[in-house]
Order: C-alpha cells, then structure tokens, then sequence
C-alpha cells in the first residue's frame, strides 16, 4: 500500500497502482562506455547498502560509443534502473531537466557520470533537505581540503573568476554553482525545472537563480570532490559560451520569460 497518492505521468511511467519512491537519482550520459558500468556498479551497491528506496535513472544524451546498450543490459537485471533517451544531442542541461521531470522520488539528486562527487556524499545532500533546505548544491569551495584531487590551477583560475561574473551578474553568493552535485525537493523540482531555458553548460546558474527568484531555501553543502581527466569542458571556450548563457539568463529575466512560464 502506498502511504500517499502516487502522481501519474502521460507516459504511464507511474500508475495508480505504483508507490513513488523516496529518491531518485538522475545521472546525465555522453560517450561514457569507458565508465558507465563502474559508476553503475557503484551506486547501485550504495543505494542497496543504504537501504533506500529509490530509482535511478540515466539520461543518454545521443551517445555515439555503446553507453545506451551498456545500461540496457544493467536495466535487463536491476529494476530500480531506468534508461531515457534524447532526442539527439541535447546537453547536460537538457538531460538534467529532461531526468528530472521524468524522476517519481520525493527528493530527486543529480550527479556527474564520472562521480568525482561520490554517490557517498549524497546523504550529506539528502540531510539539508531533511534539515529543511529545499535545495542542497553541492560545493567544492566550501571546505576545499575535501577535495582529494585538484583541478589545474588554469581551471581554477577560469572556476573562481566565473563565480565573481555571477555574483555581479545574477546576486548568486554560492561559492560554487558548477559542482554536478545537487539534489531537490519534488516541489522545488516541479517547479524550477519547467522553467529552464539553458540546455548546455550553463544551467546549473539558472536553476539557482531561478531558485533565488521564487524564494526556495537553498543550502551550500561541502561535498569531496575529485577532478576527472576526462571532463570535456574546455575553460576558455565553455567559459565564454557561458557568459553568453548568463547574459541570456538576464535578458529572460528582464523581458518576462520566467515570470511568464511559471503563471502558465
């Protein structure tokens, strides 16, 4: 017996007859064949460690190497495992949201495929949204000595000198809006992710603007941290991509997009 009213989806992922579990754990993935099953393995073993009841649910963002085939066959044996497909190439920022607005948790977490924040840290996350946060981020910045490996000190360099741009830009007063790290009440979820317009790199600054906009508590929470060789952002190229994401983050604000998509 379900102790609340499940919701039902169009796409009959959740139906009358289902229980929504306690979390969901969405993951974004783009040509991770190389890791994709060791990150799996990882928290699958860790949510059934914990106990918890919860999905998770890999978002394949048109990868071209094997990744979609790879979590099939994890999916054939693990029915807490979920694949959603993109249309193509959309983004990180297109997978989170379209990973989230699919999640059926009452706290729905979103992590990097290459966990350099552990799946372990998660309780920390879960615990401020216990505590009454609405929204937990995860923070590299926070408690820097967590961070078991740094980044090159350029990337630092670009890291620290994006953040002072959002705190003029956007008022957010995060010390890090970039760690794929993050984990949302369903009512914060429901309400933010509908609204998000940046499908790239630049849309972790979004949600929490938007976040900042509607009044949500949000909580910055030290997490470990650990840079991956094999992270695709390019500092300067990226960097530059997202000043123009920000400036688009101000223009939707000015003109009433946000305002707007929320009343509708």
């Amino acid at each position: 017996m379900c102790s609340q009213e499940p919701t039902t989806v169009d796409d009959g992922r959740l139906t009358a007859d289902d229980c929504p579990p306690t979390y969901s754990i969405v993951i974004p993935a783009y040509n991770e064949s190389a890791r994709i099953e060791a990150t799996l393995q990882r928290v699958l073993a860790y949510v059934a460690e914990r106990g918890w009841d919860a999905e998770v649910i890999l978002v394949n963002d048109g990868s071209r190497d094997d990744t979609a085939q790879k979590i099939q066959r994890f999916a054939a044996s693990n029915p807490r495992l979920r694949l959603l497909e993109n249309p193509g190439n959309r983004g990180k920022g297109y997978s989170v949201r379209h990973g989230m607005l699919h999640s059926r948790g009452e706290v729905l977490l979103f992590s990097d495929a290459d966990l350099s924040s552990p799946i372990e840290e998660a309780v920390k996350l879960f615990a401020a949204i216990a505590e009454g946060a609405e929204i937990a981020i995860g923070s590299r910045w926070l408690q820097s000595e967590l961070q078991t490996e740094r980044q090159p000190l350029y990337r630092q360099f670009f890291g620290r000198a994006f953040n002072l741009v959002l705190r003029g830009m956007l008022g957010l007063r995060f010390k890090d809006t970039q760690c794929g790290f993050k984990a949302f009440t369903r009512r914060a979820a429901q309400s933010i992710f509908p609204l998000q317009l940046i499908e790239r790199w630049g849309f972790d600054p979004e949600l929490l603007y938007l976040a900042k906009r509607f009044g949500f508590r949000v909580a910055e929470v030290p997490v470990a941290w650990a840079h991956s060789e094999g992270t695709r952002i390019s500092p300067l190229r990226d960097g530059l991509r997202m000043l123009g994401e920000m400036l688009k983050i101000r223009w939707n604000a000015l003109t009433g997009k946000y305002a707007a998509a929320r009343r509708s």
